[in-house]
């Protein structure tokens, strides 16, 4: 039996369900047996973690993971309880409690693909990015904390995403930091120079002005092409100075 809503093939008692499809329970008599798509994570070009926590800003971290998810990139999504804060503060967006919930909610907000985008919590130590042998290709802390700059300059390792941190740092991959505060303190630069020191890429959400802006998003829209640059990410998110200008 076609069902009239969805178009699957639909039956009234347990089917057989071939090798690549799943069984979805539509009423209490009606089961029907869809199409499952799987993409092959070899698939990907590359994976990229972005670790949001407690400062304002949250929003460049948001267009970040769209983007990279656009770019047919896995993305590990970390986020601290203060980010989710935050992010009831600076946005519209209904605030994930948990993983599984912002995993759900992002990968439907940003119609990614099955596998594709993966949240932890941040206890959550059974995590690939706790682990050199599960480390991704580069990490973006968007945005920082100055407490969390502070850990990951001290080497701290209290919850998953100083861990990631510094198993990025010690696997000689990519870390982007991106501090959310004004003004620095020398506490602050300090950590700063000690991180940039050890390989990590310092990125203080600093929008310019040359491409004349006239809309909110495309002020993040500058920061996070930037952001991308780094990755080694094409975009167009933005013009090139000297090369995209009139």
């Amino acid at each position: 039996m076609k069902h009239p809503l969805h178009g699957c093939y639909c039956i009234l008692k347990k089917p057989v369900v071939p090798e690549g499809f799943r069984v979805t329970t539509m009423t209490d008599k009606v089961t029907c047996v869809v199409a499952v798509i799987k993409k092959n994570p070899e698939s990907w070009d590359g994976t990229i973690t972005v670790a949001m926590t407690g400062a304002s800003g949250i929003q460049y971290g948001l267009r970040l993971v769209e983007c990279l998810l656009q770019a047919n990139r896995q993305v590990y999504l970390l986020m601290s309880k203060p980010a989710q804060i935050v992010m009831g503060m600076d946005t519209d967006i209904p605030v994930p409690t948990r993983a599984s919930d912002a995993q759900r909610q992002f990968s439907e907000l940003y119609n990614a693909a099955p596998g594709q985008l993966l949240a932890f919590g941040q206890e959550e130590w059974t995590a690939p990015v706790a682990s050199g042998s599960g480390v991704s290709d580069a990490m973006v802390v968007c945005p920082c904390t100055t407490g969390t700059l502070a850990s990951l300059a001290a080497g701290l390792c209290t919850n998953l995403t100083e861990r990631a941190a510094d198993v990025v740092l010690k696997e000689n991959r990519r870390l982007i930091v991106m501090p959310r505060e004004m003004p620095f303190s020398v506490i602050h630069l300090e950590n700063m120079l000690k991180l940039a020191r050890m390989g990590a890429i310092i990125m203080p959400p600093n929008p310019a002005f040359y491409n004349r802006p006239t809309t909110l998003d495309e002020i993040i829209d500058f920061i996070v092409a930037r952001v991308l640059d780094q990755l080694d990410v094409p975009q167009t998110l933005m013009p090139r100075w000297g090369i995209d200008q009139a």
